[in-house]
């Protein structure tokens, strides 16, 4: 949900489909930050012959904007290539067991490609990605497959292209069946027996990513950011996959795409382009990047679903019902950045000018024990600062749509009880499917196929 399946054009192209985006201090080498970005959602582990892999005809893009400009002064671009060394139906033709082991039949390497204010530099090429999690007899110890593919860039720079298991947690069919919002699903418009939560998107995986970054590459002037209330110490980031603009196919199967490339998907803030973009819009929002995004400024003021809360709950917003002003704390918190003094603290702002991208202080230090709800819950190193793997990011963002966080520029409203109560129904004091590991690439290791039918979290 965090962005799977969130307009037309990607339901139909999921190898291009920006599902999530991370960007945190490393919780281990704190003078660096990491950024996940993830592709091609709802990934079913037992998908073979031909199993997921990202796209050799797609650009993946990582974008920085330090200036705060809304542009991308920092631009890191994958390209992808797939080899494949023998004929036959198969992927691998025995267990694999390194990088380069025959048996492996299918493999994909990649470049990448660091952009600094229209300079390039190509930092890596033909670094491999690792063997999808096949099963006990084609990746018997697939960890040590996984740790193979991260690669060293030099200069304090780590990589890793590869899947993983999905780490976003979202209650997905509950959440779209009329906006049942479990626990207090019975005081829906159409009540249901409360019941517990289930985690939609747990058991698959995704295609993920990964850089760890020193925090001196990426501020404007090349200082080490130490100073919360400094501007410079905030970045802002989002990711984008764009696919050229004419495809050609011949008789004989073989697809060419020719022209310039064209943006097909970006993601900034989760949850944006499926809960606040209408659906006749989606693809548009999809196209451009955040320095067009004033077009789209009165979907975030006005959202959709915080007028059909207290629809869909008669009698549990009433204070929400009331509220006709303008959301400013949505704009602050999904298109600015939030001002010093309104968060003691804390700023992560870049400017008035409105763009959806996650902002991140570098200079506030990682959590020993991080609150899942963020800033929100008092834990200032938390989305929005950026996103953390562990971030509820569902029920925070519920909560602001539901008036919680309105009270930040109007003080005299009061938030409906309710607003405070949302809880995304998948967590269940459950956070992911596998441990997070401590070290990058951080995502959790992903299932594997021989497991087919893929346990949902309840």
């Amino acid at each position: 949900m965090s962005s799977h399946r969130e307009a037309p054009g990607t339901a139909q192209d999921p190898v291009a489909d920006n599902t999530d985006l991370y960007a945190f201090v490393s919780p281990d080498k704190p003078n660096t930050v990491t950024l996940i970005a993830n592709f091609i959602p709802s990934e079913y582990p037992p998908g073979g012959p031909n199993f997921y892999e990202f796209g050799d005809d797609v650009l993946y893009q990582i974008h920085i904007d330090n200036r705060g400009d809304n542009g991308d002064e920092i631009t890191f671009q994958f390209r992808f290539s797939t080899q494949v060394t023998a004929e036959t139906f198969l992927y691998n033709v025995g267990p694999i067991s390194s990088l380069t082991d025959p048996n492996w039949v299918r493999r994909q390497t990649y470049s990448v490609t660091m952009v600094r204010n229209g300079t390039s530099h190509v930092l890596g090429s033909g670094l491999p990605c690792p063997p999808v999690n096949i099963g006990p007899r084609s990746t018997p110890n697939y960890g040590a497959l996984a740790n193979a593919a991260v690669n060293d860039l030099g200069n304090g720079m780590q990589v890793f292209a590869g899947q993983r298991d999905e780490a976003f947690f979202v209650d997905l069919g509950s959440i779209f069946d009329l906006g049942d919002l479990r626990p207090f699903q019975n005081l829906h418009l159409i009540p249901t027996p409360a019941a517990e939560g289930i985690n939609g998107l747990g058991g698959f995986n995704v295609h993920s990513i990964a850089l760890q970054l020193p925090k001196t590459m990426l501020t404007r002037d090349g200082s080490n950011p130490t100073d919360a209330t400094k501007p410079a110490s905030v970045i802002g980031v989002w990711a984008s996959a764009s696919r050229r603009r004419s495809t050609i196919r011949d008789a004989g199967g073989k697809i060419e795409g020719s022209g310039p490339w064209v943006q097909v998907s970006r993601l900034g803030n989760p949850l944006v382009n499926e809960v606040l973009i209408p659906m006749d819009e989606k693809d548009l929002w999809n196209s451009v990047g955040p320095t067009d995004d004033a077009q789209f400024v009165k979907y975030y003021a006005h959202p959709e679903l915080a007028t059909l809360l207290p629809i869909l709950y008669p009698g549990v917003f009433p204070n929400l019902k009331g509220l006709g002003a303008s959301r400013a704390d949505l704009e602050a918190i999904l298109l600015t950045g939030i001002p010093s003094g309104i968060v003691p603290g804390f700023q992560n702002f870049t400017g008035a000018a409105p763009g959806d991208m996650l902002r991140l202080n570098m200079a506030i230090p990682p959590t020993a024990k991080p609150n899942r709800l963020g800033v929100v819950g008092g834990d200032l190193a938390g989305f929005p600062n950026g996103r953390r793997l562990p971030d509820d990011v569902t029920t925070i963002e519920l909560r602001a749509i539901a008036g919680l966080t309105y009270p930040l520029v109007q003080p005299s409203y009061t938030p409906d009880g309710a607003a405070s109560a949302i809880q995304d129904g998948s967590v269940s004091g459950q956070d992911v499917d596998t441990p997070y590991p401590g070290t990058f690439p951080y995502m959790g290791t992903p299932h594997a196929g021989y497991s087919t039918d893929p346990p949902h979290r309840s």
